[in-house]
This record gives structure tokens, C-alpha cells and sequence, in this order.
């Protein structure tokens, strides 16, 4: 096997928002420092995403000091002062997390609304907030569906296309699954799947659960309209989960044991593997 190496890291501000590359990322207990740390909400508190909104996709949200800047094709950017604390307001995450969110300045929420053509508020973690992940290695995590980190392989993604292609398809890019790190240098696909432990520089990453996939991989995320059914049909010919309830994977859900920088190019060195044809992650839910 060649050497493992950061191939890509990305982090998403907004929770289902324009996901945004960079060449290096601090990772503490809760994944990549400002990954999803904001989220829509509707207005009875309940998250959105691209699984019902696809649209978001096309919206972008980065980071500049103690800005969050919004720009969306043909809209003008919005520069919103970021609230870290203040008023507050209940939210909820899958109907099984139930929190609080800091309220964000009523003019986001204008732009969002309408971008979006519905009504939506923007909220960020409180100051205490504090959310557990589950699977091998638990973790933290902000508003992110329930784990730190999602890793995927550019080995993975080149098997799952040729069998697209096959099948007569289009192959997709990579931020279709929206990771915060991906792997080059591992030979065989999903290779993601069986790494217990592994390291780069300072940072020790720990295998939490396989990623099952929802709809969202079928949304362009450059222009925020769906364009299914792959690459889902495909995945459930050969990435069935049955111990997930039947779920597709793709990547591997992860959690942060040890905080520090990771720069694209970073050479990654696993520690401890996860026997092959065994996942030990269903158990612990």
C-alpha cells in the first residue's frame, strides 16, 4: 500500500450550506474548529438540510474573523456579525436531539428566507453546548448529524464511478458526500472502513461508525437541484448495510482523541485496524 496522505479537507460553517476547501484545518474534540457550528432552523426550531431543501446547496457561508459572510449566486453578499451568545431559542436535530441554538441577526434570516423562498432563522451553538456522537469512539459534535468527522478515499470514489460509468451513468464529484477529510494513496476502495486508529502529525482520529447515506449525495451541490438516482442506486448494489437497517455506506463516521492542525499533504499513518468483514460499530449504538 503507498503512503496515506490528506488529500482534501473541507468545512461547512452552516450546517447543509456550500461546503468550503482549505489547505489547513485545526481539529478539536468536536471535529474541524467552526464546522457546523450554525444551522437553519424552521420556525417551530427544526433543522433543515439538503435532504428536504436541496437548494442549500448553492448557498455559501464562510468564516472572516467575527463575520459569517453569506453569498449565493446573483444575490448580493450579506456580512453578518456572528452572536455568540444572547437571545436563545429551542432547536431540534432528527427528532432525537433536543437543544438550544443562539438566535443570529434578523437580516441572515431575511437573506436566508429569501433565498430559500421559505422561513428559516439562523442559529449557532451555545457557549456550553455539549453533544455527544455515538459508534467505536464517541466524540462531540456541533450540529452535525451525530459524529466530528466524515472521511471518505478518492479510492472509494474511483470504485463507486467505474461502476456508475458501467452502468451507463455519469460519474460524480467528491463533495456530493460532503467530507471534512479525504485520503489519497489507499489501493483499494473503502479501505476507510477498517481503520480503527490512525494518526496525522499531532491529531489522532477514531473510527466511529460506517456512514450511511441519505439523499443528500444525489443533490448538485453546485447548483443545489437534485440530480438522482446516483450515485444511491449504484451504492445499494454493493454497499448494503444490513446491521445499519439496510442503510448504503459511504466513508467512514469519526471522532477527534487528540487536537491539532492537519494540513493537506499531511502524511496519515493508521495505528490499529478493524479486522476485515467485521465492523464492531452496531453494537455500541
Amino acid at each position: 500500500m503507498s503512503v496515506a496522505r490528506v488529500a482534501a479537507l473541507v468545512h461547512y460553517p452552516v450546517k447543509g450550506l456550500s461546503g468550503v476547501p482549505v489547505k489547513q484545518a485545526e481539529f478539536g474534540p468536536a471535529g474541524v474548529i467552526g464546522d457546523r457550528n450554525f444551522m437553519l432552523v424552521d420556525p417551530d426550531g427544526t433543522f433543515l438540510s439538503q435532504r428536504t431543501v436541496p437548494a442549500m446547496a448553492a448557498l455559501r457561508a464562510e468564516l472572516a474573523g467575527d463575520v459569517l459572510r453569506l453569498s449565493a449566486p446573483g444575490a448580493p453578499d450579506l456580512d453578518v456579525p456572528i452572536q455568540y451568545d444572547g437571545k436563545r431559542r429551542d432547536v431540534s436535530l432528527f427528532n432525537a436531539w433536543f437543544g438550544l441554538g443562539v438566535a443570529q441577526d434578523a437580516a441572515a434570516d431575511e437573506w436566508l428566507s429569501d433565498r430559500l423562498e421559505r422561513p428559516v432563522g439562523l442559529v449557532r451553538v451555545t457557549p456550553e453546548h455539549e453533544r455527544p456522537g455515538w459508534g467505536v469512539h464517541r466524540g462531540g459534535t456541533g450540529f452535525g448529524d451525530a459524529h466530528a468527522l466524515l472521511i471518505t478515499s478518492l479510492a472509494s470514489l474511483d470504485g463507486l464511478n467505474q461502476r456508475i460509468v458501467e452502468r451507463g451513468g455519469e460519474a460524480i464529484p467528491m463533495n456530493r458526500f460532503r467530507p471534512n477529510l479525504v485520503v489519497s494513496g489507499w489501493s483499494e476502495p473503502h479501505t476507510e472502513d477498517r481503520v480503527l486508529r490512525m494518526a496525522i502529525g499531532p491529531v489522532e482520529i477514531g473510527y466511529s461508525a460506517r456512514a450511511i447515506r441519505c439523499a443528500v449525495p444525489t443533490v448538485d451541490q453546485a447548483t443545489g437541484q437534485k440530480r438522482g438516482p446516483e450515485p444511491t442506486r449504484t451504492l445499494a448494489s454493493y454497499r448494503r448495510e444490513p446491521t445499519y437497517g439496510g442503510g448504503v455506506s459511504f466513508g467512514m463516521k469519526a471522532a477527534v482523541l487528540t487536537s491539532g492542525t492537519v494540513t493537506v499533504g499531511d502524511e496519515i499513518l493508521v495505528h490499529d485496524w478493524i479486522p476485515a468483514g467485521t465492523d464492531p460499530a452496531p453494537a455500541t449504538r
